[in-house]
């Protein structure tokens, strides 16, 4: 009998507990169009799988009267689970309590399951809701930012770690999201930003909403905080348990192998990329047209578009993608695109992902504007990362690649292991319109006809050094292709190099060009 009213008395405690801030509170957060924390984890979740730690933790402040507060579970939900029947583990903050605010024992839990996720070794996905730090707590509230922080750093490259906006994260809390791998965001949810608009009123006089200063839409698409934009909450829990398919679990692994299948027919690598180079084209056509079933799972598609990121399989098996955009600014290598790339450039290298390059790059972007804004050391962030990074590297050439652009792009010089041409590459210092223009220049302004002049040193330039035979002749190009041949070739390249090992010179760190 005695065991069983202590039964009676856990479960009266623990369903009390289930109801988080109550369901007031709870009303209040579906009529803002958001799940409660604990469905959330449910709807992410395999069914059944989430088991709950800490569920009876409280806060133990004192002042500002906090001691006659309850605060069910200090406002966060910890635990583990499995995503695809693949290990995670997970923490989600719980807006209907005290608005998710963040205090010394709110943030030991989100620490003690992030120490657990690096012993484990499993991925972390973090949900982040909160009116931000708890101000009764003080200086504890910061001090548990710090340690998240501190976690977050250290887990870097050996864990995945996923950091979802489902309400606002605000002031100090955007940090840990900044420190992760992947960030989530849903229009009209996600809030993200270091001071609110009411901050920004009193201190600069100037009216913004909090959708224009830190929304969704905002850190998508001008901001590069967010790599993944969803309309919905349901479509955002897609796009991670997608992800999660693609990823390793830790840095000692590699992702998983599935069955291999053929692209659809639907892509006709021949006919992707038009006879004129000087038409645009989709790069990401290019990249369906040799991944298997055609799967393609972009990553910061709304942000520096000039550059294409994202993830493939080959063979079954897991391929970064890295890829001039034709379609953006003719496919140049700006400030925020050499940001983009280098990151993910980075994140493959860290958990043992091969990197594919597409390449037709005319170059740097050239401008005063580039220039002040620094683009000789962002530009050198992606010679970083693509020179330090040791997993399989294969390089595509597939129309122009000039000058520093040429370099940049995963070319033989920085190590790359495979690099292949098609037919339709131009290897050069220059455009040949330029080039001519340059070499030429005596020739075409004592001509006659300097114009027809022109055209016939632009020729002859192009005869000379604007194809790949060039750059082959020399071993800077393993093989020229034609384009229904890359597949093969990608395949075989992916496959002989799976047990690639580098090794590098013995140091505590590089010093990147942050």
């Amino acid at each position: 009998m005695a065991l069983n009213s202590k039964i009676k008395e856990l479960k009266e405690k623990r369903e009390k507990l289930l109801l988080g801030g109550g369901q007031q509170a709870i009303e209040k957060q579906k009529a803002m169009g958001k799940r409660t924390a604990r469905e959330r984890i449910m709807t992410l979740l395999d069914q059944g799988s989430f088991t709950e730690y800490d569920l009876f933790v409280e806060h133990d402040a004192r002042d500002f009267d906090m001691d006659k507060k309850s605060l069910p579970s200090d406002g966060v939900i910890i635990g583990s689970g499995t995503i695809d029947g693949s290990p995670v583990a997970i923490y989600a903050q719980d807006f209907t309590v005290a608005g998710g605010s963040l205090g010394l024992m709110h943030s030991r839990k989100i620490t003690k399951i992030m120490d657990h996720a690096l012993r484990m070794r499993v991925p972390l996905i973090g949900i982040n809701d909160s009116g931000g730090a708890r101000i009764q707590e003080g200086v504890n509230s910061l001090a548990g930012y710090g340690e998240i922080f501190f976690r977050n750093t250290i887990s870097s490259g050996v864990i995945p770690q996923i950091s979802v906006i489902l309400g606002p994260c605000a002031g100090g809390a955007v940090y840990s999201p900044a420190l992760t791998d992947f960030v989530f965001v849903v229009d009209k949810i996600s809030k993200m930003f270091i001071t609110g608009p009411e901050v920004i009123k009193t201190v600069l006089g100037e009216e913004i909403s909090m959708e224009d200063l830190g929304g969704a839409r905002v850190h998508s698409e001008i901001t590069g905080n967010a790599h993944f934009y969803s309309e919905s909450e349901d479509e955002c829990f897609a796009g991670i348990k997608k992800l999660v398919s693609f990823i390793p679990r830790n840095n000692s692994t590699k992702a998983g192998v599935i069955e291999p299948a053929e692209p659809l027919p639907g892509f006709n690598i021949d006919k992707i990329v038009p006879d004129d180079p000087t038409l645009p084209y989709d790069v990401r056509d290019v990249i369906r047209a040799v991944t298997d079933r055609s799967d393609f799972f972009e990553i910061m598609e709304h942000y520096a578009k000039n550059i294409v990121i994202g993830f493939g399989r080959i063979e079954g098996r897991t391929t970064g993608f890295v890829a001039n955009q034709p379609i953006e600014m003719a496919g140049v290598l700006d400030v925020d695109s050499s940001d983009k790339a280098a990151r993910f450039i980075r994140y493959c290298d860290a958990f043992n992902i091969p990197i594919i390059t597409f390449v037709d790059i005319p170059g740097y972007l050239p401008g005063v504007d580039q220039e002040h804004a620094g683009v000789i050391r962002h530009g050198a962030k992606i010679l970083y990362s693509y020179s330090e990074a040791t997993v399989p590297k294969i390089t595509v050439i597939l129309r122009k690649a000039y000058g520093g652009g040429y370099i940049a792009m995963g070319s033989r010089h920085l190590r790359a292991d495979y690099v292949l041409a098609w037919p339709t590459a131009e290897i050069a210092v220059m455009g040949p319109e330029g080039a001519a223009n340059i070499i030429f220049r005596k020739d075409i302004m004592s001509s006659d006809d300097p114009e027809e002049t022109r055209k016939q040193k632009v020729e002859e330039y192009k005869k000379k050094f604007a194809n790949p035979y060039v750059a082959a002749s020399k071993g800077y190009v393993d093989a020229v292709i034609e384009p229904s041949e890359t597949r093969r070739f990608l395949k075989h390249s992916i496959i002989v190099s799976e047990n690639k090992e580098v090794q590098m010179p013995q140091k505590k760190h590089g010093l990147p060009p942050f």
